[in-house]
């Protein structure tokens, strides 16, 4: 698995990595993502806990959530949202049994008792901020929670401010790393342990430490290569680890924007809301069974006939169903031009327009995403529509030609549009044909001076490029 995730950045390296030679990125504070929020309020505090809705959304910058998360902070609505929530979450814990019995572990001798209320609140802390209360942060939540206390006259009313407060503050709602003087290495920093727990478990797992990597760091393990080694042999073993994997494809092949799929329903007769999410399902579950179930290569993903599909998609892919209820695990005509990801309702329809194709940008998830090359923005004022269908120029490929007879355009459609052209079989919806508009559709190019005469040819070429 982390050879799988590693790919895409050692991928992006033209030379071996010289680690001594790295320059870090300016350390940022990372805000959780609304995944992340949620993920971390269930496992911290109780699988009960109902997640309000309305919380701030995700930022997406240069197309990743993850990459929002780090350079964003908190807008004046969102920290309304945010304190809305806290209150929420916090009354569930008094008025749900099984919470309640879990956090509240003491009776109170009298409503200003603060033996009892720290030791509520300690752990609760603990768990919320990752890392332990320091004495004055543990006084300044047990002094608010009894201030409520006595105002409202009810020992679990003051609690409901005591745990409000700790799911409001920006330790909780941020990933703070302030690093601590590495003994190792003189005048540099480190991640200090519970740091380190942090950025293991968000990585992995997509949420917060469980009480098992916290006393990893509490015992100073986690700064050890042994005690590292141990927690992400761990942490890889668990469940939790193909939510991690999900959270990371999800940000990386930009999955997310299949919430809000909108291809044309007057065009593209089988749309339905169901395509978007079932596109996600397959592609996410392909990658969940390579990479735990068979302990593939990451690259098997290109060339896998193997998919996940339900009724929704086996009607766009024109197969039998594998299960008449959800999804089942099939395989890919050996006559079908369909193979790998690259064939995924997902990749074709996230990349062309409501309305057609697109082989530009297919073209560039190609060699964004897959190869990890820059496609620098078109220059101000270039003119980047594409002619409409004519007599003498039925196909996308004939259409597309115009951008290879400017200069401003044909440096990059050079290296992205022979790639997205070879896809042009299926349309904007993922549905295989082999004419447009009368026409026969040609998808045979080359990638960086191979030929290939169709998709098939090219995930083959694109799974062993170097």
């Amino acid at each position: 698995f982390l050879g799988a995730l590693g790919l895409a950045v050692i991928a992006c390296q033209p030379e071996p990595i010289e680690w001594d030679d790295v320059s870090p990125p300016a350390p940022t504070v990372r805000r959780l993502t609304q995944a992340q929020y949620g993920n971390s309020v269930r496992d911290s505090i109780g699988e009960e806990v109902v997640i309000p809705a309305q919380l701030e959304p995700d930022s997406v910058v240069a197309g990743f959530k993850e990459v929002g998360a780090s350079i964003t902070t908190i807008s004046n609505r969102g920290v309304e949202q945010y304190e809305k929530a806290a209150y929420t979450i916090a009354e569930q814990i008094i008025s749900n049994e099984t919470l309640k019995e879990r956090w509240v572990t003491c009776a109170p001798e009298s409503l200003q008792d603060v033996d009892c209320t720290a030791e509520i609140l300690e752990p609760f802390g603990t768990a919320l901020w990752r890392r332990p209360l320091t004495e004055e942060e543990l006084n300044t939540v047990v002094g608010l929670s009894l201030t409520a206390t006595a105002t409202l006259e009810s020992f679990d009313a003051g609690l409901v401010y005591g745990f409000a407060t700790i799911l409001q503050s920006p330790n909780f709602l941020f990933r703070i790393e302030l690093g601590e003087p590495d003994p190792n290495r003189p005048g540099t920093l480190r991640y200090t342990n519970y740091e380190m727990a942090s950025r293991l478990s968000f990585f992995l797992w997509n949420t917060a430490p469980d009480s098992e990597l916290l006393a990893a760091a509490a015992a100073g393990e986690l700064t050890t290569e042994f005690g590292l080694e141990v927690q992400v042999d761990r942490l890889l073993a668990d469940s939790k680890a193909r939510l991690g994997v999900a959270a990371f494809f999800t940000d990386l092949y930009k999955l997310y924007k299949l919430d809000t799929l909108s291809q044309d329903p007057t065009l593209f007769t089988h749309m339905s809301p169901d395509v978007g999410p079932s596109a996600r399902e397959e592609t996410l579950a392909v990658l969940e069974h390579l990479i735990f179930d068979e302990d593939a290569d990451y690259r098997d993903v290109l060339t896998t006939r193997t998919t996940a599909i339900n009724r929704t998609l086996a009607a766009i892919y024109d197969m039998p169903a594998p299960t008449r209820e959800g999804f089942g695990w099939t395989q890919y005509p050996k006559d079908s031009e369909r193979v790998g990801i690259l064939g995924h309702a997902s990749f074709l329809t996230l990349n062309a327009h409501p309305v057609s194709t697109s082989a530009t940008l297919r073209g560039m998830f190609v060699r964004e995403v897959l190869l990890c090359q820059h496609i620098p923005l078109p220059p101000a004022g270039v003119d980047t529509s594409i002619p409409e269908p004519s007599s003498t120029a039925k196909t996308l490929r004939e259409r597309v030609a115009v951008h290879l007879e400017d200069e401003y355009c044909a440096t990059c459609h050079q290296i992205t549009d022979p790639i997205g052209l070879s896809y042009e079989q299926f349309d904007a919806l993922g549905r295989f044909r082999t004419q447009d508009n009368g026409a026969t559709i040609d998808p045979s190019g080359e990638l960086d001076g191979t030929p290939f005469s169709g998709p098939i040819e090219l995930s083959a070429l694109i799974r062993t490029h170097q």
